[in-house]
């Protein structure tokens, strides 16, 4: 049956393996687990469905959109350039893209961007969802306004629009799109099996989403100035919009990759790896170390919850996530509890993917099973 758990693993994460399918069997619909220590695949798991009709089995070559693990792959590419001497995250983004620094925002630092500090965490309205896809316009748009706060004094999670401000910087750096350039510099070199966006081509192999239920967020009763209400609603989001052509045609960095497990961990395994995976050499020690200098810490003014942020990379925060160690630990999640973690210590990279969507704000309670499940494993 398609709910059983195909794939391979290591017997020490039998445990995980279980845990994967008692949730398939509950509360996935589809999904896949891929977990590699020390460059080496040691769990690659996937089962379900890819469709709420239940006539597609999630198959090894399944893809699915990862929501905002995405950004991961982003803050990457934007680490890349940081590796060949193009781009400093502590220069004014005006620095590379000039029109940014309208509204007084000509200090506003790269780093601001990759930390969500910058005050730019959404589009003033009126702006839709479908304004997103028109990628130069979008950045023009978040290049022209004001910050929503004093840049750097806090993190306001840049929810949709953190794509747009690093692509555009990806773009007048190299002159090539942040789609591209991932494909080109990153997927291609590591064999990884992610795009941002998704082919046409690739249409069958895409999981559909089903969305989580409705938060509950009563946005009329807050304050419309404030920062989470401006991000949530400059665009509101819909997550069944994952579904359409023309989302996956769009290059959403912050929003749209598309990935199997196994892929996505293939792309940030050169962070946990010291810089190298697979034979490719993408980083240095040095520009790794740069993911780890805290930029903020504390209660984020979009998310509400405590969070720590590094250049590029969410750092642990126990009152958040306690499922996740403390230490040398890089990572992210999508809407609906996709999730990707590097732990350089243990070097260990973790990856999951799934089509039902959970509820919540942080991970979920089925991202949270499998990493407790993994950790223990290694213990």
């Amino acid at each position: 049956m398609a709910e059983d758990v195909q794939g391979t693993h290591e017997p020490r994460f039998e445990e995980l393996r279980e845990v994967f399918a008692e949730r398939l069997a509950a509360d996935e619909l589809g999904a896949a687990i891929a977990v590699d220590v020390d460059g080496r695949t040691v769990v690659d798991l996937w089962g379900g469905y890819a469709d709420a009709a239940r006539t597609r089995p999630w198959r090894e070559d399944t893809i699915v959109n990862v929501w905002s693990s995405t950004k991961t792959v982003t803050a990457l590419a934007a680490l890349v350039l940081v590796e060949r001497g193009l781009l400093d995250v502590f220069a004014p983004v005006a620095d590379y893209w000039p029109e940014f620094a309208a509204a007084g925002k000509g200090a506003v630092e790269v780093r601001h961007l990759l930390a969500h500090t910058s005050g730019v965490s959404g589009w003033d309205q009126p702006f839709a969802l479908e304004d997103m896809f028109d990628t130069e316009a979008a950045a023009a748009r978040l290049a022209a306004q004001a910050p929503w706060w004093e840049p750097g004094t806090a993190s306001g999670y840049h929810a949709a629009a953190q794509g747009h401000l690093i692509g555009e910087l990806v773009r007048r750096i190299t002159g090539r799109t942040l789609k591209d350039f991932v494909r080109e510099e990153i997927a291609g070199p590591l064999g990884a099996d992610f795009q941002i966006g998704a082919l046409p081509g690739d249409a069958a192999r895409v999981a559909e989403i089903l969305p989580p239920p409705p938060l509950e967020l009563d946005l009329g009763a807050l304050d419309p100035a404030l920062p989470v209400i401006r991000t949530f609603t400059g665009p509101v989001l819909d997550a069944a919009r994952a579904n359409d052509a023309a989302w996956r045609a769009a290059e959403l960095g912050a929003l749209n990759g598309h990935a199997t497990a196994r892929g996505l961990a293939r792309m940030l395994s050169p962070v946990t790896l010291g810089g190298t995976a697979g034979g490719v050499t993408l980083l240095s020690p040095s520009t790794i170390d740069l993911i780890f200098q805290e930029q903020a810490r504390g209660a984020d003014l979009v998310l509400g919850v405590p969070l720590r942020w590094g250049i590029g990379f969410g750092l642990p925060e126990p009152a958040t996530l306690p499922y996740l160690p403390e230490g040398r630990i890089a990572f992210w999640g999508g809407w609906g509890g996709s999730m990707i973690i590097c732990d350089l210590e243990r070097r260990l990279t973790v990856a999951y993917v799934m089509n039902r969507m959970a509820p919540g704000i942080i991970g979920s309670d089925r991202s949270a099973a499998y990493l407790t499940a993994v950790y223990k494993a290694l213990t």
